[in-house]
């Protein structure tokens, strides 16, 4: 298996900052990566690089943990500013983000590729200069009721789902541990494809 590459980590969780974006399905990037701060022990409380981040260590690796406060269309803005901070090149990024061209609870890793829609990632892909960066798609679906997709991914999950989103956010913050640990190949193996649909519709 392909480790990722020797040195420190950024992993960033995308999602819009403030109150009113909590919950929402947008936001699910965010609540991946407080997740993944709680099993690492991180503290995501310094601000700077137009970010909330912190700074911790995973089997001897120095992992920089973000939550870009710029508003999910400029995400890339926060990135590049901690990418260049820490001297890294994209492949020793991490992104995790929610994406509904993947069924409501699956997961996907991708190691290039596309914006695929996802205003926040097409921002990232411009600021690094290249999608050559990780990420971790977390599916949320479309919307079963006709809604805009805009004002869908501004709202929170429907009543059916939000127990299952509890363990979609789970299960993706111990996939980005294996990412960190053994690389995203092996991550790949155990979790790509890997769905929860089943929860999320009964």
């Amino acid at each position: 298996m392909q480790p990722l590459p020797a040195g420190p980590v950024l992993v960033v969780g995308l999602g819009n900052p403030g109150p009113r974006y909590e919950g929402t399905r947008h936001n699910l990037g965010f609540r991946v990566v407080r997740e993944l701060a709680d099993r690492l022990g991180v503290g995501i409380t310094r601000r700077g690089h137009q970010s909330l981040w912190g700074e911790g260590r995973w089997q001897g690796r120095k992992v920089v943990l973000a939550l870009p406060q710029t508003y999910m269309n400029l995400s890339g803005q926060a990135v590049a500013s901690l990418a260049r901070f820490y001297d890294l090149e994209p492949q020793r990024v991490v992104v995790a983000h929610d994406d509904l061209d993947q069924e409501p609870g699956r997961l996907k890793i991708a190691l290039k590729g596309g914006a695929g829609g996802h205003k926040g990632v097409a921002s990232i892909i411009q600021h690094l200069g290249g999608d050559q960066f990780i990420r971790l798609k977390l599916g949320i679906g479309r919307p079963r009721f006709g809604e805009n997709i805009e004002d869908y991914v501004l709202s929170g999950f429907y009543a059916d789902q939000r127990g299952v989103f509890d363990k979609v956010a789970s299960l993706a913050a111990e996939c980005l541990a294996v990412i960190l640990e053994q690389g995203p190949q092996a991550a790949m193996q155990r979790y790509h494809g890997v769905s929860l649909k089943e929860e999320v519709e009964g």
